[in-house]
């Protein structure tokens, strides 16, 4: 959410709901529920990844978003959070980078 914090303010409201999926998923992986949230955590992931498109990372940021959408589909709550960081990591790198160039 800091990479967000300068970002076009649409990034940035992609950002802060994906990150609130995010923790409606994790809350539901940890639970064992098949919540709204599990199924549909990876669209509202996708519209911040599509943000990210024509970047240098985009690549890197779609393989992450695959990552997630197969540990939220296994129920793999260690597999989601080792997804879910290496995806911040890529959005949050393309952000900060966007962020820098606007400067």
């Amino acid at each position: 959410m800091e990479a967000a914090g300068n970002c076009t303010t649409g990034l940035r409201h992609k950002a802060e709901a994906a990150n609130r999926a995010a923790a409606e998923c994790w809350t539901a992986l940890v639970g064992d529920c098949d919540s709204k949230s599990r199924r549909t955590l990876i669209l509202t992931l996708h519209d911040l990844s599509e943000a990210t498109a024509g970047t240098v990372q985009y690549r890197r940021v779609a393989e992450a978003e695959a990552l997630i959408d197969e540990a939220v589909r296994e129920g793999d709550g260690e597999e989601f959070a080792e997804a879910l960081v290496g995806y911040d990591l890529a959005v949050a790198t393309v952000l900060s980078r966007l962020r820098s160039q606007s400067a």
